[in-house]
C-alpha cells in the first residue's frame, strides 16, 4: 500500500523490526540495516506483478518454498525493494541466503496466525509520514506526534512492564516491546490487532470497562479465567487506565503487572495517559487533515484544469492510463438511515475503498468528496480490459466490505492520460446516477452498460415537469384516470414487446383479443397512429420518462 501523499516515509526497516519486535516479525536472512526509509508497502502477486515504489516492503502472501522465495528476492532486488515478508516458518537455505545477500533485500518471517491485513495496517501506520518531525510544534518530548508505538515503549520502560494502547472498541493501536512475557490473550490481541471477543465479553460482564471509565487513576484487573485448553498458561493480571480528552474517552492503556501499581507508578501512568491522549487527538487531527488534503488534490486532478497535472503528481500518480470509480451508499429496502448514519457509513466505506484500491495498485488514489468517494486506478491494459477489470475490482470490494445499506459503484471510461480524468469521472458519475435511480437493478455498472439509461435521465432533466405527459399520452392518461382503465399500461406493454401481442398480453395477464381491443381503444383515445415510427418513438420516450419521474433520484 502506498504511503500518503503528504510526505515521504520516515521509518526504516530496522525501526519496523524494533517496533514490532519478535511478536510478529523475525529476520530470516539479509541485512536490515542496509535498507533506508521504506518507500511503501505492496502485496506480491505472481499472476499480476505489482509496481512497487522504490525501497518497498513487499508482502509475499502465499510464498512458502525457499526456491520460490529466492527467485522473488532476486527480482525484487532488481526493482530496488527493501525487504520481503513471508509467512513463518522459513528455513533459509544457501540459495535464499545468497539471493538476499546479493540483492540487498532482507527476508522477514511473519508469525503464523496473524492477519496479513492487520500487518499491512500496522506497517502503514509505522511508515506513513504525517509531515511532522521531531522539531515540529506537535512533537512531545522527543517523540513525534501520533507515534503511539514509541509512546508505548516509553511507558513500558517507565513502568518496567509490557504495554498496549487500545481504542474504545478494544482495537489495538500500538504495543511496546517485551511482549514475549505476555499471556495468551495479549499475544492473540497483537496477532489479531483486536482484543478477542471472548475476553472483552468477560471484562464487560465483570464491569471492568465501567470501572476504568469512572476512575481517574489506574484500575487493577484480576487475571481472567481460562477460556480454552486447561493446559494453557494462566492469564496474568493487569493495570488499566482510561485515555481522556476532556470528557471524551478515547481509549485505554493496559500494563501487564503482577500487583496493583504503587502510588508513584500509578501517578506516572496517569501522566502518561495525558501524553497518549495528546498523541491520539493529534493523530485524529492529522488523519482528518490528510483526508482533506487528499480530497482537495483528488478533486483538482478530476476537474482537469491547469492545476490538475500538479495534483496528479502530488497524489503519487503518473501521466498514465487510469479509470475513475465513484462510490456512494444509499438506503436499502429495509434500512432508512438518518443523514448522520449515512455520512458515517460513507466515511467508513471511503476508508475501506481507499485501502482496497491501494492493494490493487500502489499508485491508486481515493478520497471522499461530498457524498461520493472517488478512486483513480491506473491500468496498462486496453480500454475494454481495463474497464472490465475495474468492474471486477469494484464487485469484489462490495462482496467483502459488508454494509446494512446499499453501496453503489459507477465505473468511468478509461482515461488515456491524466488530462482525460475529468471525462472518466463524468462517466463514473453518470453510471452512479443510474445506479442510484434503481434503473439498472445492480450495484456496480460501467457507463457503457447503462448508457441509454443515463441518456434518459439527462433527457428527463431537460423536460419541464409540467410537460410530461403531453399530446396523445396525456389524453390516454386522463381517460385512464376518469374511467379506471389501463390503456397507458397496455400501450407501454405493446411498445416494450416490439408490437408482439402474444408477449404483451401475457405480460398484462389478459387474453390476446382483449389486449388488441384495449390497444385499439388507446390509439382512438390518444389519436395516435401506431404505424408511424415517429409516433411510436415519441410515445416510448414519454412513457420511459414518466417511469423515471415516478422514481425519486437519491
Amino acid at each position: 500500500m502506498p504511503a500518503p501523499v503528504t510526505g515521504l516515509p520516515r521509518a526504516s526497516l530496522a525501526r519496523v523490526l524494533e517496533e514490532l519486535g519478535t511478536t510478529l516479525l523475525d529476520v530470516v536472512c539479509g541485512d536490515v540495516e542496509l535498507a533506508g526509509d521504506i518507500g511503501g508497502v505492496v502485496i506480491h502477486d505472481p499472476l499480476d506483478e505489482p509496481e512497487p515504489p522504490d525501497n518497498a516492503l513487499v508482502l509475499g502472501v502465499g510464498l512458502h518454498d525457499p526456491a520460490d522465495i529466492a527467485r522473488v528476492v532476486t527480482r525484487l532486488g532488481r526493482r530496488g525493494a527493501a525487504g520481503l515478508v513471508v509467512r513463518a516458518p522459513v528455513a533459509p537455505d544457501e540459495r535464499l541466503a545468497a539471493a538476499a545477500r546479493e540483492s540487498g533485500v532482507a527476508v522477514l518471517a511473519f508469525a503464523r496466525g496473524a492477519s496479513w491485513t492487520h500487518l499491512a495496517g500496522m506497517l502503514r501506520s509505522l511508515t506513513a509520514d504525517s509531515g511532522l518531525h521531531d522539531t515540529d510544534a506537535h512533537a512531545f518530548g522527543r517523540i513525534p506526534s501520533g507515534d503511539l508505538f514509541a509512546v508505548a515503549n516509553a511507558i513500558a520502560a517507565l513502568l518496567g512492564a509490557p504495554v498496549t494502547i487500545e481504542d474504545r472498541n478494544s482495537r489495538l493501536l500500538a504495543f511496546s516491546s517485551r511482549q514475549e512475557d505476555a499471556d495468551l490473550s495479549r499475544v492473540q490481541t497483537i496477532l489479531g490487532r483486536q482484543v478477542p471477543e471472548r475476553y472483552t465479553r468477560i471484562l464487560e460482564e465483570r464491569g471492568v470497562f465501567q470501572a476504568i471509565y469512572r476512575s481517574d487513576g489506574p484500575v487493577f484487573v484480576a487475571p481472567l479465567p481460562r477460556t480454552g485448553d486447561a493446559d494453557q498458561p494462566p492469564a496474568l493480571p493487569r493495570a488499566a487506565i482510561a485515555v481522556r480528552a476532556g470528557d471524551e474517552i478515547l481509549g485505554t492503556i493496559w500494563v501487564m503487572v503482577p500487583e496493583p501499581l504503587s502510588e508513584e507508578r500509578g501517578q506516572a501512568l496517569y501522566e502518561a495517559s495525558k501524553l497518549v491522549a495528546m498523541h491520539m487527538v493529534w493523530h485524529r487531527a492529522d488523519a482528518d487533515m490528510e483526508r482533506r488534503l487528499r480530497a482537495e488534490l483528488l478533486s483538482t486532478a478530476l476537474e482537469g484544469g491547469p492545476q490538475s497535472l500538479e495534483a496528479v503528481r502530488r497524489l503519487g500518480l503518473k501521466d498514465e492510463r487510469a479509470v475513475v470509480l465513484a462510490l456512494t451508499v444509499v438506503g436499502s429496502a429495509t434500512e432508512h438511515p438518518l443523514p448522520a448514519q449515512l455520512a458515517t457509513e460513507r466515511k467508513r466505506l471511503a476508508d475501506a475503498f481507499a485501502m482496497h484500491l491501494s492493494a490493487m495498485h500502489p499508485r491508486a488514489a481515493a478520497a471522499l468528496i461530498g457524498d461520493v468517494s472517488y478512486g483513480i486506478l491506473p491500468f496498462p491494459q486496453s480500454r475494454q480490459e481495463a474497464e472490465e477489470r475495474a468492474v471486477l475490482i469494484a464487485t469484489e470490494f462490495l462482496a467483502r466490505v459488508g454494509s446494512r445499506l446499499r453501496p453503489l459503484i459507477g465505473v468511468g471510461r478509461l482515461a488515456p492520460d491524466s488530462s482525460s480524468l475529468a471525462r472518466s469521472r463524468s462517466g463514473a458519475d453518470r453510471a452512479l446516477r443510474v445506479l442510484r435511480s434503481g434503473a439498472a437493478g445492480q450495484q456496480v455498472a460501467r457507463l457503457d452498460d447503462v448508457h441509454v439509461e443515463a441518456l434518459l435521465l439527462e433527457l428527463a432533466d431537460l423536460v419541464p415537469r409540467g410537460d410530461l405527459p403531453s399530446g396523445s399520452i396525456a389524453r390516454i392518461a386522463v381517460y385512464d384516470k376518469e374511467h379506471q382503465t389501463s390503456l397507458v399500461d397496455t400501450l407501454r406493454a405493446w411498445l416494450d414487446a416490439f408490437g408482439d401481442v402474444a408477449v404483451a398480453s401475457a405480460a398484462m395477464f389478459v387474453h390476446p383479443n382483449t389486449f388488441r381491443y384495449r390497444l385499439r381503444r388507446a390509439a382512438e383515445v390518444g389519436g395516435i397512429d401506431l404505424n408511424d415510427p415517429n409516433a411510436r418513438l415519441s410515445a416510448m420516450l414519454q412513457l420511459r420518462l414518466m417511469s423515471i419521474r415516478s422514481v425519486p433520484d437519491d
